[in-house]
């Protein structure tokens, strides 16, 4: 088995996974003020001694009004380095897997209930406010975001930039940014939640402007031996939206920008419902990005067992 192609080695700058297995990022909105704790140390621990060879944690937020509830993590105070610490310290530890941290920032899908509540927006009385690159709410019920100006990009260019820098302290081997399911980076790509008309806003390349400032922000504050990836929604499955073609430009782009992987999902862009799929319905989108941007890639979804995960590898 140990020459089984899911139990291969796989590098990444100066990151070797002793296998191609990743638990992705999942939240767990157990947090209390961004703080990791127990659970985290549990739910990601556990994953790392099955077996996995990387574990990412859930969406971490680099700002309080980036959070979808008041229940996700977040890596926007010093606190937050020692919490996420003790996970990291106890997967390395008790394991030889890696973990990586997901950034992120919710945009117009922030201010939320948990799940278990339903997920749905926050009252008044508990709302905050939320940003996004247009002012366009994320379904009928949604709260409508705030247009983001030039000092919301810069304060949050600083913030992801401190979240690399605090991700290193805390010993994480690895980080992804979510640009995908609709939250902030993901809202600026697609035209659907993007219908700005200054730099950032029409074609794909400004689309993609401030989803660039922010990877160069968190590339230039972690240790270049270190390696950084990104999630897309590689098609939003809507009309009107992003295709898979500007997935396979997206990938090329990040790629001369130094990306080292690209995480391929797709959806959630909008409250669309998804069309009910079978099988490993996005790793052609995957397969595709790798093949034509020339960038490594993760799928994900639907994933059937050993046999799959060799013969997707194996092609």
């Amino acid at each position: 088995m140990s020459e089984a192609p899911m139990f291969t080695p796989f590098t990444l700058r100066g990151m070797t996974l002793k296998n191609r297995l990743v638990m992705s990022p999942m939240c767990q909105y157990s947090a209390e003020d961004g703080m990791a704790n127990d659970w985290h140390v549990v739910h990601l621990g556990s994953r790392a001694m099955g077996g996995t060879g990387l574990v990412i944690t859930e969406m971490t937020d680099i700002s309080p009004e980036g959070r979808i509830s008041n229940g996700c993590a977040g890596m926007y105070k010093r606190e937050h380095v020692a919490a996420w610490k003790r996970v990291v310290d106890f997967v390395h530890t008790h394991s030889d897997a890696k973990i990586g941290v997901q950034l992120a920032h919710a945009g117009r899908k922030a201010s939320c209930a948990v799940a278990w509540e339903g997920g749905g927006p926050l009252p008044d009385d508990e709302a905050w406010e939320i940003i996004a690159p247009s002012a366009i709410p994320f379904s009928a019920d949604s709260q409508t975001p705030r247009k983001m100006d030039r000092a919301d990009m810069d304060r949050l260019l600083k913030a992801f930039g401190q979240g690399a820098r605090w991700a290193e302290e805390a010993g994480f081997d690895m980080i992804e940014l979510h640009g995908g399911h609709g939250y902030l980076l993901s809202s600026f790509i697609s035209p659907l939640s993007n219908t700005r008309d200054d730099e950032y806003g029409g074609s794909l390349e400004n689309r993609m402007r401030f989803p660039l400032e922010v990877f160069h922000a968190v590339r230039a504050n972690f240790p270049d031996d270190k390696p950084i990836s990104l999630r897309i929604s590689a098609y939003d499955w809507v009309e009107g939206g992003t295709e898979v073609d500007d997935a396979v430009e997206i990938g090329k782009m990040m790629k001369a920008a130094g990306l080292d992987i690209l995480d391929v999902s797709s959806g959630n862009v909008t409250d669309d419902a998804r069309p009910r799929v079978e099988g490993l319905f996005q790793t052609p989108f995957s397969e595709r990005v790798r093949a034509e941007a020339g960038i490594p890639t993760m799928t994900v979804g639907n994933v059937g067992g050993p046999q799959q995960i060799n013969e997707v590898i194996a092609d």
